[in-house]
């Protein structure tokens, strides 16, 4: 993990290893904030939705209980919308680094749309 110092306060970049053990093992709030199509297309299973272009701070579950890690497609987004949830007035947050592609290179699971039926698919990305 690497941690970087902002002017609002402190985010944490998780590689998509870290994610999928800490995911894993139920210790942390996985929320995806791509669009409400990308997210019915493919997803983390088990990752809450929250896009980006509704985003509100004040309607986020309660990180004490469990840190918050956002995702994105690619990590801009996710990273942006941690900014943002900083300046809110949280002091630490995370997202992560790559974002759902950084996910699937890493060979992790994922559930995606089977293109031949139109339903959904668990799929994993071979090397």
């Amino acid at each position: 993990m690497e941690i970087e110092n902002t002017e609002q306060g402190i985010l944490e970049h998780w590689t998509p290893a870290e994610v999928a053990e800490a995911f894993g093992k139920d210790s942390i709030i996985l929320i995806d904030v791509r669009t409400p199509q990308e997210f019915a297309l493919e997803r983390i299973t088990g990752a809450l939705l929250a896009p980006m272009q509704t985003f509100q701070p004040n309607h986020m579950p309660d990180p004490s209980t469990k840190p918050i890690v956002f995702h994105c497609g690619s990590g801009v987004r996710s990273s942006k919308v941690a900014q943002q949830y900083l300046a809110h007035g949280e002091d630490r947050i995370a997202h992560m680094a790559g974002g759902f592609a950084a996910w699937k290179d890493a060979g992790l699971a994922y559930m995606g749309t089977d293109t031949a039926s139109g339903a959904p698919k668990e799929m994993q990305k071979s090397s």
